[in-house]
């Protein structure tokens, strides 16, 4: 099983810009043997058991409901605004999810890589947190909770990207 990893952020990645703005980023990537498209892989990270679970929170939560067919919608360019989140910025091979509150967001990536001798993708997928003031110092910062959660971010981010190579993994081996 490949080994999914934090990496810094590719030159291209449209998270940059949250990097540059002073949010919190992350970046993690796994790399895969096979071409994967942009649009495969944002269905397979969308449609994965685990993100169903987390679609199914967020509909009884903040009444947003969610189908694996609006999943397969937003891969295609076809409709902007999916779950709790709306797309930011969206290229061949990128696409950054803002969520409905503007305080975090979600992107994913692909890019074409040689692994050993073969053609293979490395599956990118990273977050962002917007600061918040801190009304007492004045000062932007991430606060308490989420500082207290960042462990937990991490392991689940690793967690939906590993569930969206194995969901392509079994997608592959069917066809």
């Amino acid at each position: 099983m490949p080994t999914i990893l934090s990496f810094p952020l590719p030159d291209a990645a449209l998270l940059n810009t949250c990097l540059a703005n002073g949010e919190y980023t992350d970046c993690f990537a796994v790399d895969v043997v096979g071409s994967i498209s942009h649009e495969q892989f944002v269905v397979a990270f969308y449609t994965t058991f685990v993100f169903k679970l987390e679609r199914a929170i967020l509909k009884w939560a903040v009444a947003k409901p969610s189908t694996d067919a609006q999943a397969k919608q937003l891969a295609a360019g076809a409709i902007d605004e999916f779950a709790a989140w709306h797309v930011e910025q969206r290229c061949t091979d990128q696409l950054l999810m803002s969520d409905f509150q503007s305080r975090t967001r979600s992107w994913l990536m692909v890019a074409p890589i040689t692994v050993g001798n073969v053609a293979g993708t490395r599956l990118y997928f990273g977050s962002a947190v917007v600061p918040v003031t801190n009304r007492k110092t004045g000062k932007a910062e991430l606060g308490l909770v989420f500082r207290a959660m960042l462990g937990l971010h991490k392991i689940y981010s690793i967690i939906l990207l590993r569930s969206a190579m194995v969901r392509l993994q079994a997608v592959r081996a069917a066809s």
